[in-house]
């Protein structure tokens, strides 16, 4: 994603990609949801992540989603 900074230059932010080794901080499962607050950054499966997102709304500086990287197959 590209943003222009007041003073006219082009700042790129690069794309963050969550891998298995990332893990839940509540639970240690595989994380799909990153957070990024004011001190730091929060990982979460997508279980705890749905579950604390209502708070974490408040105070969240961006919420980085991929749990849609789980898919249900549905081949009997």
């Amino acid at each position: 994603m590209t943003q222009h900074a007041e003073n006219g230059a082009v700042e790129v932010e690069a794309t963050y990609e969550l891998t298995a080794l990332d893990r839940c901080d509540a639970c240690g499962a595989q994380a799909y949801i990153r957070v990024v607050i004011a001190n730091g950054e929060l990982l979460f499966c997508a279980h705890h992540g749905r579950k604390h997102q209502e708070k974490l709304a408040e105070v969240a500086h961006s919420w980085h989603d991929e749990s849609s990287r789980l898919l249900v197959d549905t081949r009997d």
